[in-house]
């Protein structure tokens, strides 16, 4: 599929592509925004949703969203969204450090993940009451 560049996109997409470069303080837009801007009515709406969802000022700070965007990310296999995602969590402050953490927890979610569901294993009454 060809990216839609800036110059060759229309008034609908070149409108969410200012507003992703004025929300993020860059002068380009990735190749994600690029993709979907062959259907503009997809491109607005994802990005009005991830604009809302990591917006700095929730109850998560950037930094967390990040991280949390990266270990779904891997769990589901994205390496477009891994990389991106990395790249915003290092801008945010992200260390060698917590991305090492946050990797041996996404490995030892996913290990634990898979002996629960292969081992059926109920859930504690005691769980279910939060």
């Amino acid at each position: 599929m060809e990216m839609v560049e800036y110059e060759d996109a229309g008034d609908a997409v070149r409108a969410v592509y200012d507003d992703i470069m004025a929300t993020r303080g860059v002068g380009w837009i990735n190749n994600f925004w690029k993709a979907l801007a062959h259907h503009p009515p997809t491109l607005a709406r994802t990005w009005a949703g991830l604009k809302e969802v990591m917006a700095p000022d929730g109850a998560l700070d950037p930094l967390t969203k990040e991280m949390v965007y990266i270990a779904v990310s891997v769990a589901q296999g994205c390496d477009y969204c891994i990389a991106s995602h990395t790249a915003a969590a290092r801008k945010a402050g992200m260390t060698d450090a917590q991305q090492g953490e946050l990797m041996a927890v996404i490995g030892m979610a996913a290990e634990t993940n898979r002996l629960a569901q292969g081992l059926r294993v109920p859930v504690d009454p005691a769980f279910e009451a939060r």
